[in-house]
């Protein structure tokens, strides 16, 4: 289970902030779009820190 976890923990994890951001921004105003923010921001955020970090 550790060797699952470790390959594929943060990929699932992403995907899972995504969807919770996506569904988010369909349902409402408000706080929902703090949560849609924060959904589709984090995964974009790490994805700019990989790429950054590997250049």
């Amino acid at each position: 289970m550790t060797a699952f976890r470790k390959l594929w923990g943060m990929p699932v994890l992403l995907g899972v902030l995504t969807a919770i951001g996506l569904v988010a921004g369909l349902l409402g105003d408000g706080w929902w779009d703090l949560v849609s923010v924060a959904g589709l921001g984090v995964p974009v955020l790490v994805a700019a820190w990989h790429i950054a970090r590997r250049a």
